[in-house]
């Protein structure tokens, strides 16, 4: 072949409005929002449509196993208890559900239909202005990357050897394992262990560090109370030293206060931090920076090349905090400041952070510490579930509400733990975005009887210190002369 017909074989370079590294959640609501304004993008994926599908099976394995624990303590309730029968065929098909109609929205005939075009391949810098998929290029008016994170296995010796599985692998189980150890502190690491035991296997958790290092101390202290209750084997601050094969499945090797113990389990099932999926995209031909929290953004989520945005859990700098919760969010930020030209800033304070164990923790906001160090004299306030009629009613009074403000009540930062938390944390978002202090939201009526009130009367507590007040006494003292 000539060097002219192989020129002439060279595909047209593309030249959409945008560009979209990465079709996960955060990618295809960014594209799908453009399309619907007659902006022409192209949406880059190298994988399948919607990203991994792990998270969102954990959250349906959580909810069955949640369900299965609730038939078993109905007793207090003045019911009686039975013990579930886990049926794993139609658990799998329950969670496979669940993940159907979810891709329902992310089909490429759905995209194709709104004039998005998908191109399969994998993406790479080949100058500031171009990206290559193969041999097709495009050169866009502006680039987003939303190419995630994904949880990388840990250098453990032997783990090559053993049965693991990664939380991807939880939609496609046709049976549970019998005895798994979950190596992982975090979140989902929690979650998938008490799921796993509450569904009939004989689970250990093993955090390396503490348990749910990235919550409330007081709140990951009622989750590991509730992991002991219910009989899940916990080893916490334990680093694991090797994985070796044997005649059951495995057995991890980790190590105890007075030397080597050996836990015996069936499977592996790793839930380590994700980590940004940026390797192969060739970053620095584009000029943009980035390290190990990934890609280097300012609060507007732009890189240090201005035609080109990072979002999502592959964003790092100015964005890390929350980004892999705040996908949607941040695709709306981005969208405005394209479309628009519009200025936007992003707010990490502002992003849920949540726990699906049982009981969940949700929060919002700064942690405590941080909370303190902002304000100086900080007010803490605390509301416990035992005290909210509607939680004693539902059998469910364990937990609290927590509340971080200022001197002047100005709202610093949320914590729930509750079954629920999850919905419950939803007006303290609202709040958080308003810029809402502890008067106005005590001054928000709740439903009588509701968990919901307990958020209420935690904002109430702010004036608790006002009725000991002498001046208020006084001037109450000197009204009430008046009739």
């Amino acid at each position: 072949m000539s060097d002219g017909t192989a020129k002439a074989a060279k595909p047209a370079a593309l030249t959409p409005d945008i560009c979209v590294v990465g079709a996960g959640a955060g990618g295809i609501a960014l594209a799908t929002a453009a399309a619907a304004f007659g902006v022409s993008v192209v949406l880059v994926e190298k994988d399948r449509l919607g990203g991994g599908s792990g998270p969102l099976a954990t959250r349906a394995l959580v909810e069955a196993a949640a369900a299965a624990q609730a038939m078993r303590a109905s007793g207090r309730l003045g019911l009686t208890a039975e013990a579930p029968q886990t049926s794993p065929a139609q658990l799998r098909d329950h969670i496979q559900r669940t993940l159907t109609a979810d891709t329902a929205n992310h089909s490429e005939e759905r995209l194709a239909a709104l004039g998005i075009r998908i191109i399969r391949g994998e993406a790479r810098f080949a100058s500031r202005s171009t990206i290559m998929v193969e041999n097709q290029p495009i050169k866009a008016r502006r680039f987003v990357i939303a190419t995630g994170a994904r949880p990388r296995p840990p250098a453990l010796p032997g783990l090559a050897t053993v049965p693991c599985l990664d939380v991807d692998a939880l939609s496609d189980l046709t049976r549970l394992p019998e005895r798994p150890v979950v190596l992982g502190g975090n979140a989902t690491a929690v979650a998938l262990a008490q799921a796993l035991h509450r569904l009939g296997g004989r689970a250990t958790l093993v955090a390396p560090e503490k348990l749910l290092p990235e919550h409330d101390d007081e709140a990951a202290t009622l989750v590991r109370r509730r992991l002991l209750r219910e009989g899940l084997a916990l080893h916490e601050g334990s680093e694991p030293i090797r994985a070796e094969r044997s005649r059951a499945g495995l057995r991890l090797v980790i190590s105890g206060p007075s030397g080597e113990v050996v836990i015996d389990g069936t499977h592996l099932l790793v839930s380590d931090v994700p980590q940004p999926e940026i390797a192969a995209l060739d970053l620095e031909l584009a000029g943009i920076r980035h390290d190990a929290t990934g890609i280097t953004v300012d609060k507007g989520l732009r890189t240090a090349n201005r035609h080109v945005y990072a979002i999502g859990a592959c964003a790092g700098g100015a964005a890390k905090a929350g980004a892999d919760q705040a996908g949607d969010d941040h695709a709306g930020l981005v969208l405005r400041s394209i479309l628009f030209r519009l200025p936007v800033r992003i707010e990490p304070t502002q992003v849920p952070r949540v726990a699906w164990c049982r009981p969940e923790i949700a929060a919002i906001g700064l942690a405590e510490d941080a909370a303190r160090a902002k304000a100086g004299a900080l007010q803490v306030l605390r509301w416990p579930f035992a005290e909210a009629a509607g939680a004693r009613a539902a059998g469910e009074a364990e937990g609290f509400v927590k509340l971080f403000a200022d001197r002047k009540g100005r709202i610093l930062g949320v914590t729930i733990v509750a079954d629920g938390a999850g919905e419950l944390i939803a007006p303290w978002c609202v709040a958080a975005k308003a810029g809402m202090t502890l008067a106005e939201m005590a001054d928000v009526v709740m439903p009588a009887l509701s968990r919901a009130d307990a958020s209420r009367r935690a904002a109430l507590s702010t004036h608790m210190a006002s009725t000991t007040d002498p001046r208020l006494r006084r001037l109450i003292g000197f009204l009430r002369r008046f009739g």
